[in-house]
């Protein structure tokens, strides 16, 4: 039974194993007792007969034996192991719980300042009364009648077995008593964890370890020598706050309505949560090097923009999305001032289902009204008064995909939508009246004898009145006013409707933008081909452009000063130029979900890689992309050698790359199993190499000085799930890793990849880095409720004063370090529309790097000095209580 139970068993039923586990944690707590008594045991031996002298030794805590907290009994500090049973305890008032909730495996049990427990299995403990993990005074622990794994084969006495008993009973009476006022509350400590997907934290032992629970499970982390009372660790808001610096990316990928150019000269388009307002830097088809703005009023995804006739105000929709409780969140219109990034108006909250597909503003009136499209089943059409915030009218429009919207620019009370084989004309009455009185009528595009497109995803009104689609098929349609047939029924008789009155072939597949310029020209953009088409008058081709492979199609166009054009393509690219001189790129980004990230060691630069399969170095100064390189697989994480010459990239089928930082060549390639590899990171001198994989080995690796060759120098194994972090001590001897379920291990590499099973002794070590997000310095950024997966990336700042926090609700934390108190408040940066996957700070902590997961966007962070926002004394993560900047 005990082999079967041991953590390297495979065949064991679940739920011996499962029982098995649950005595391992009693065993713990045992031994933590047993402790504990020892050390009394040993001070009563140090005290003279004198009762009163003890008191004028002991009664000051002052005067406490060195290395205890002021407020800590010296019975309560374990210093050693003792066999000897307490004389002088007494009953307690009742029983007191030392272990709940279902523990992690462990390899093995572990014992403060002693010789390290082997672990073991233990009989189930059914004639035992109360839960299992309770200690009853004067009842002896049901792991005590089974010998532990390892130990002689001759079952021990019986006399043995009662001392161990009252032993465990004294432990619990002297608990009770002499338990600290912050940890018993005034009352007797908690016996239960909470339900599933809770994180509570208590004092195991005062002075000794702290204990918190994610999802039922324990887990221990030992305080540190040098904290002598948990009150003395910093509780406030951190000393430094961040500014958004720079967003890298732009959302063409799968958004339409989302680049415009506004009076100013400033380049307005949006990522994530943000809405980028960009002024270039250079000439025409030059480099970028301009500056950002950014409009952040917006809790979810943006979708699309529309921007008011003067030029400054901006109209900009956002997704539903969810909550931090997953409770759904109602999608809306913003409009805001570009000049303050004010809000002025917030239109359609609950009047909208699921998101705002499509924006416009109405010309003919300087911009009184605002059409919205949303993303129902219905695609429900409104005209909204700008000024006043009201809806005037409503209409389903139609159960297909709307893709564009747009007032006549002659006419406000004639409206365009267009999507999926369709073109409908709509005209709008009553928005002089009261709201919500206005009357929206249809009528049908006929396309008679032409070919009816796909999907119809731009259209352009032209001076003249008429109105040029591009569609799906590649080609540019003219529609103008004209009767209808007579004699197709259901078409309005013989009123005046919108018909095709010329077509022109222009594209290789797919139109996806069309501009009309100021000199009255059209450009049109393909997808499949690439191109950018200059049109005259009759649509006739005057000159056109192609773009690069490697930045996508086109998939929006603006018009800026003189004849330069600004393109937004469907790689997440925003490329500036002319069609004469070419174009080049001012925003670039990666196209899918985020997850390595690493900072240089030395320079203000950083690199990034994801689903996209891109591996990027980001210029951090220039807020320009370096370089990249197509990995041809997914990379999930990175690190630079200390020197900085070199990076190691783990990727998710196992394999490993070294890449030279100034060639780009692949100086080693490796693989080490055939499942994800989750973290790389290098020792602190450069001669080792960690890599964590999810087959739950740590894999370590000798690298010679420069970092280009390496050689395995042995595997760390133990752990009962797959790697998630692990950080190195500064003195490059030893490794802290964390898993899946939750478990926080020490390993000894120098001495031979040994799993150091007394974690105890590992509370003082000190660690180059600290991304682990488990462990007793950080574990006060985890929020109540969690479930285990709600922080995603941790990293601390190099001069050890800050904690930055990557959480799954789209937020970033920054705490003080250490960050060792329970609901430790925080200050919140939003902006970020998804699960945020990295942070990490650069190697002055002049910036804070992180990572979007599905939105794909980057943000640079500026680390300035303490904020000027006085906090409310809350819980960190709680959008409701956390202070959001």
């Amino acid at each position: 039974m005990d082999g079967a139970a041991g953590p390297g068993a495979g065949t064991a039923p679940e739920a011996l194993r499962a029982l098995s586990r649950r005595l391992q944690a009693q065993e713990e707590e045992m031994e933590l007792v047993k402790a504990a008594l020892a050390e009394a045991l040993r001070l009563l031996r140090m005290r003279t007969p004198d009762r009163d002298g003890d008191r004028d030794r002991y009664g000051d805590s002052s005067l406490a034996p060195p290395g205890l907290p002021p407020h800590c009994s010296p019975a309560l500090v374990s210093r050693g192991t003792q066999t000897e049973p307490l004389e002088d305890s007494t009953p307690g008032p009742g029983p007191l719980s030392l272990s709940n909730g279902p523990p992690g495996p462990r390899a093995g049990g572990e014992v403060p300042g002693g010789a390290p427990s082997e672990g073991g299995s233990c009989s189930s403990g059914a004639g035992l009364p109360g839960p299992p993990g309770v200690l009853r005074p004067g009842q002896p622990s049901a792991r005590l009648d089974t010998p532990r794994r390892n130990s002689s084969s001759s079952s021990p006495s019986e006399r043995p077995r009662q001392k161990l008993s009252r032993k465990a009973a004294s432990s619990a009476n002297l608990l009770l008593r002499l338990g600290s006022t912050e940890s018993r509350g005034g009352r007797d400590p908690p016996s239960s964890p909470g339900g599933p997907g809770s994180r509570r934290s208590n004092y195991n032992l005062e002075g000794i370890s702290v204990k918190m629970f994610l999802r039922g499970r324990p887990i221990t982390m030992y305080i540190p020598s040098g904290i002598r009372s948990l009150e003395e660790l910093p509780s406030g808001l951190p000393p430094t706050t961040l500014n958004l610096d720079w967003v890298y990316g732009y959302r063409g990928r799968d958004s339409r309505s989302n680049l415009f150019v506004l009076r100013s000269g400033e380049v307005v388009y949006f990522i994530a949560c943000v809405v980028v307002l960009y002024r270039p830097g250079g000439g025409p088809g030059g480099p970028g090097g301009g500056g950002q703005r950014h409009y952040r009023g917006h809790t979810d995804c943006v979708r699309c923009l529309a921007v008011h006739p003067d030029g400054i105000r901006v109209a900009s929709g956002q997704t539903a999305g969810v909550d931090k409780d997953g409770k759904p969140l109602q999608p809306v219109v913003h409009i805001w001032d570009s000049e303050t990034l004010l809000k002025l108006q917030e239109l359609g909250l609950g009047a909208f289902e699921r998101g705002v597909g499509s924006l416009a503003f109405s010309v003919a009136d300087q911009g009184a009204f605002l059409c919205v499209v949303d993303d129902s089943n219905e695609h429900m059409l409104s005209v909204w008064d700008c000024g006043r915030g009201t809806k005037l009218a409503e209409i389903k429009s139609t159960n297909d995909s709307v893709l564009a919207v747009g007032f006549s620019p002659r006419d406000s009370s004639c409206i365009i939508t267009s999507g999926k084989s369709h073109v409908h004309f709509w005209n709008w009455s009553g928005g002089t009246g009261a709201p919500g009185n206005g009357v929206l009528a249809r009528k049908q595009g006929v396309f008679g004898k032409y070919k009816k497109p796909k999907f119809i995803p731009c259209f352009v009104f032209l001076p003249d009145g008429d109105i040029l689609t591009g569609d799906s098929e590649g080609n540019i349609l003219t529609w103008g006013r004209s009767l209808s047939d007579s004699r197709m029924p259901g078409r309005g008789g013989a009123k005046e409707t919108y018909g095709i009155v010329a077509q022109a072939r222009a594209h290789e597949g797919s139109i996806f933008a069309l501009c009309l310029r100021r000199d009255g020209t059209v450009l049109s953009g393909g997808g499949r081909d690439r191109r950018l088409v200059q049109w005259g008058q009759g649509l006739v081709a005057l000159q056109e452009a192609e773009i690069p492979e490697h930045f996508g199609a086109v998939r929006a166009i603006a018009e800026g000063p003189g004849s330069e054009l600004l393109v937004g393509t469907t790689k997440n690219a925003l490329l500036r130029g002319d069609l004469a001189q070419g174009f080049s790129p001012v925003i670039q980004g990666h196209t899918d979900e985020l997850w390595g990230l690493c900072t240089h060691p030395a320079q203000n630069c950083f690199l990034t890689c994801g689903h996209d399969r891109q591996l990027c170095l980001w210029d951090g100064e220039g807020h320009a992309l370096a370089w990249s390189l197509d990995l041809k697989e997914t990379g999930l994480c990175a690190d630079f050698h200390p020197s900085g010459a070199v990076v190691a990239v783990g990727l998710n089928t196992g394999r490993w790359l070294v890449l030279d930082t100034e060639t780009r060549e692949i100086v080693s390639d490796v693989t080490d199993g055939n499942e994800q590899l989750s973290v790389v990171r290098y020792s602190p001198d450069g001669l080792y190499l960690a890599i964590g994989s999810h087959d739950n080995t740590i894999y370590i690796y000798s690298v010679s000085s420069d970092g280009a060759k390496s050689s395995r120098f042995g595997r760390c194994v133990g752990h009962s799930s797959f790697i998630t972090h692990l950080d190195w001590s500064k003195d490059s001897n030893f490794i802290m890793s964390n898993s899946g379920d939750y478990e926080i291990l020490y390993w000894d590499v120098v001495g031979g990849c040994k799993l150091l099973r007394n974690r105890y002794e590992s509370r003082d070590r000190e660690w180059a880095t600290y991304t682990c997000v488990l462990g007793f310095h950080v574990y006060g950024v985890w929020p109540d409720g969690s479930d285990g997966t709600d922080i995603n990336s941790l990293c601390r700042s190099h001069n050890e004063r800050v904690v930055a926090v990557a959480d799954d609700f789209c937020k970033v934390h920054l705490f003080q370090y250490p960050c060792a108190r329970a609901k430790a408040p925080s200050r919140v940066f939003a902006g970020h529309g998804s699960h945020v996957t990295s942070v990490r700070f650069t190697h002055d902590d002049a910036y804070l790097v992180s990572l979007g997961g599905k939105d794909a966007s980057i943000f640079q962070w500026r680390v300035l000095g303490a904020g000027t926002v006085t906090p409310s004394r809350t819980p960190s993560l709680s959008p409701a209580s956390s202070l959001d900047v």
